[in-house]
């Protein structure tokens, strides 16, 4: 399992442009892909789950990822989160 903090940096928040960005990104990875905020986990590869996070600007989210495929995984979600604005780690 590798699991990584990012700080939503986009004024915004997570909102639904990037999230779907993000969650499309993930579809082709076999491993478990999890997005947690306030003691709320849900599953990022689910559109809806992410948007029901509500997350605002400056918050810190903890993503995770396991499986076969887990660093392939997270490195995309680093790439994507900084190629759509949402967080600068």
């Amino acid at each position: 399992m590798v699991e990584k903090s990012f700080t939503i940096t986009d004024p915004a928040g997570m909102h639904a442009r990037p999230a779907s960005a993000l969650v499309g990104s993930l579809s082709k990875f076999q491993s478990d892909i999890t997005m947690e905020f306030k003691d709320k986990k849900v599953n990022l590869k689910s559109i809806l789950g992410v948007m029901s996070l509500g997350v605002p600007s400056g918050s810190t989210v903890q993503i995770a990822a396991d499986g076969a495929d887990e660093a392939e995984a997270m490195e995309t979600i680093e790439r994507v989160l900084q190629e759509q604005g949402i967080s600068n780690e």
